[in-house]
């Protein structure tokens, strides 16, 4: 093979991706491998660090066993806000802590309101919540004093891995700066932060750049994965980051709206903005670029709780997800006036409050199981729009949005939220933007200039505007009942 490739490794919340890339941009291997979540106890959400470690050495195999030449490099993705502790031996002390655990909501409404709270938003570019390794790590020092005082080290899932490559704790500015822990203006941990954690720098990784080269692959490592030991990796970024990276939406006014087990919308900023309302995180990426922008807890992972608690004809007949989004998606728009607040997780973006809960208001005699799956996907899709409402309001018009993710599989539910929004939809040709935004900056790192032409979107789903007033009306509705039920979650 005489053209040079990258592999890109996303390592996601439910699976881990791994692609080869020529610098054509032709991706030419794949390989993706799923894990499960597990959820002990309400609010908790965990997975096995080894379960995780094995996927992606598995991975990187099976692709470089695809191609004949070494890889010039390897770049990784990586989901934000995982911690686990690891004791002065390198053995965990724990699960790995994911994004959507909740346990330390309790830790964040007080912090919140707290004067330390909108210092913090401030300094790190993370709303106060509970999905923060910082709320996390003060949890493990109320609440399980004997993890948190035999803990040499708290790190996150990219870590524990590099750590096993290179017996090096390294992380990357991205994924430092969605910690609560990191000074996004400063670019090093917060000092702030550390005090109300009550740890010390020494406990945490070495923060690089994204662009970090980093050697060393351990012989037996580089063995089992079928790699030359002098592979050179680079140290990557967030798969929010690089989401946006991976769909050349650096420039501005370009958004970006992603859903796949989670959802999000984001923009690139030169310069790190933060929400008066504290309503959207802003992330490094790499110097000059920052991105802003909001997440949600709710995405497809939503489809697939519905499916499964009821839908019979799932375990029945094995319905496809593709066919189920079909007969729910045949619902007029509007749903006949059934509302879904699709908070089954809580919520991040826009209103940051782990203790809200999904509710349906309307429902009427008629309605029956497709009804309710339409109006969870709409009430995602009114979900992302307050998020872009509010980034439109701090860092400026957006002018084009970009799709991606696995939803982005379903025609029928993009073109929903090109009518939900009233704005064009591009679906951009590689769906695995992360992964593809960690080839982009291997290749940024490596000094070599891709020989990517202009991207050009595979379609472009334009809004109908017939069905414009339907859903204004909807989203006016929808926009009152979090403040409707904001008390009643806390009590139920």
């Amino acid at each position: 093979m005489e053209a040079t490739y990258l592999i890109g490794v996303d390592i996601g919340t439910s699976s881990t991706k791994v692609i080869a890339v020529q610098q054509d941009g032709k991706v030419i291997a794949h390989h993706q491998q799923d894990y499960p979540t597990r959820q002990p106890q309400p609010g908790y959400s965990e997975q096995d660090p080894e379960e995780i470690l094995k996927t992606v050495k598995s991975g990187i195999r099976s692709v470089a066993g695809l191609l004949k030449q070494d890889p010039a490099a390897i770049s990784f993705s990586c989901a934000m806000h995982s911690v686990m502790a690891v004791d002065k031996d390198h053995q965990a002390l724990t699960p790995l802590i994911i994004w959507a655990d909740n346990r330390s909501q309790q830790i964040a409404d007080r912090i919140h309101a707290s004067s330390e709270g909108v210092m913090l938003y401030q300094q790190t570019g993370v709303p106060v919540h509970p999905m923060s390794p910082l709320c996390k790590i003060i949890w493990w020092k109320e609440q399980a004093p004997e993890i948190f005082t035999a803990a040499a080290r708290f790190i996150g899932i990219k870590e524990y891995i590099f750590f096993h490559f290179f017996e090096r704790y390294i992380t990357d500015h991205s994924i430092a700066s969605a910690t609560g822990l990191f000074n996004i203006h400063q670019l090093e941990w917060n000092t702030l932060s550390l005090e109300l954690a009550g740890i010390t720098p020494a406990q945490l990784p070495e923060a690089v750049p994204c662009t970090r080269i980093i050697t060393g692959l351990a012989t037996a490592v580089a063995a089992e994965m079928g790699i030359p030991d002098t592979t050179t990796f680079i140290a990557g970024g967030s798969d929010g980051c690089l989401a946006q990276l991976g769909s050349h939406a650096l420039d501005a006014g370009h958004a970006t709206l992603t859903i796949g087990t989670s959802g999000a919308v984001r923009m690139a900023v030169s310069k790190p903005v933060t929400d008066v309302q504290g309503r959207l995180f802003t992330y490094v990426l790499t110097p000059g670029h920052f991105i802003t922008g909001g997440a949600s807890n709710n995405g497809g992972v939503l489809v697939q709780w519905f499916l499964e608690a009821f839908v019979q004809a799932v375990a029945e007949k094995k319905m496809q997800v593709d066919n189920a989004l079909q007969q729910a998606l045949a619902i007029a728009p509007g749903t006949e006036g059934l509302l879904c607040l699709p908070y089954l997780h809580g919520e991040r973006a826009p209103v940051w409050d782990g203790h809200t809960k999904g509710a349906f208001i309307g429902v009427l005699p008629q309605h029956n199981a497709w009804h309710f799956m339409r109006a969870l996907l709409e009430g995602m899709g009114y979900g992302l729009l307050s998020i872009t409402e509010a980034l439109e309001e701090t860092a400026g018009a957006i002018n084009k949005i970009s799709v991606s993710g696995g939803f982005t599989a379903s025609a029928g539910w993009v073109q929903m939220l090109a009518d939900l929004f009233q704005r064009p939809m591009h679906l951009q040709r590689e769906g695995d933007a992360s992964a593809m935004g960690a080839i982009l900056l291997g290749f940024q790192a490596l000094n070599i200039t891709p020989g990517i032409e202009a991207v050009q979107p595979v379609k472009v789903f334009i809004p109908d505007a017939s069905h414009a007033e339907t859903y204004r009306v909807a989203y006016t509705v929808y926009k009152k009942l979090y403040g409707a039920l904001k008390e009643v979650f806390r009590e139920i």
